[in-house]
């Protein structure tokens, strides 16, 4: 058996997907709301600029991967009109069935369909663009997940991959304060759950930083690799062009 790191525990691979589940399980209620506090709104920021890469047009075909609340979703299916689509996935049903409400009470209806980010159910060739916002450094494998996207995306297709990543050096006190102290108490005051959100500091941690993320990107097939740092690196977009 091989062992996965699950934050800072080593956990049986096979078992990483169940702990992961477990956490978004618990967040998904308060999900939204926790992400305005943790970032003061930030998320929204860098959610856009995602939208602005993304560089879509009437007719454009997207999958948004680990698409939990539908930020993306919602924002992607405006810019691809009636005759474009918008996939909207999530390993976690939870989170998957809090964004399907949310985008449904916004008037929007899309395919919206619990997959594995590591196996996913699409013909090769097909969409024009793949995002995963904060869901890549979840994935047990995800050099297994990147090969994935590739696979799904038309040739020259790009994949938008928003996470945290290795922030600047001299802010890096300050963040773990921030990331160890005062993000579990306010999970505590907000969602009742202070665990899950100490689980979140600690899986950015072990996420690969930004010339690391690039590296694997390469190596799973795409062919031209960027990445663009935001608020100093707490988050990066990495877009990967498909050959």
């Amino acid at each position: 058996m091989s062992n996965t790191h699950f934050g800072f525990q080593t956990v049986d691979e096979t078992d990483k997907a169940r702990h992961v589940r477990g956490v978004f399980d618990s967040v998904a209620p308060k999900y939204d709301v926790m992400n305005d506090l943790m970032s003061g709104g930030l998320h929204r920021v860098w959610k856009a600029y995602t939208v602005m890469v993304a560089n879509l047009r009437e007719g454009s075909r997207v999958l948004d991967i680990a698409g939990g609340t539908g930020d993306l979703s919602l924002a992607f299916s405006k810019k691809v009109g009636a005759t474009g689509q918008v996939v909207h996935t999530d390993i976690n049903e939870a989170m998957l069935r809090v964004g399907r409400d949310r985008l449904i009470n916004k008037g929007v209806v899309l395919p919206t369909l619990v997959c594995d980010a590591e196996k996913l159910p699409f013909p090769d060739n097909y969409f024009d663009v793949v995002s995963v916002a904060f869901g890549l450094r979840n994935m047990t494998h995800k050099d297994d997940a990147l090969k994935e996207m590739n696979r799904v995306l038309k040739p020259r297709g790009r994949l938008l991959v928003l996470e945290f990543s290795k922030i600047a050096k001299p802010l890096e006190k300050a963040y773990d304060w921030y990331s160890f102290s005062v993000l579990p108490r306010l999970g505590k005051m907000v969602a009742g759950d202070d665990a899950s959100y100490r689980y979140l500091a600690e899986s950015i941690r072990m996420h690969p930083g930004q010339e690391a993320l690039k590296s694997l990107m390469k190596q799973s097939g795409f062919g031209h690799v960027d990445y663009h740092n935001m608020t100093g690196g707490v988050v990066a977009l990495h877009v990967g062009i498909k050959c």
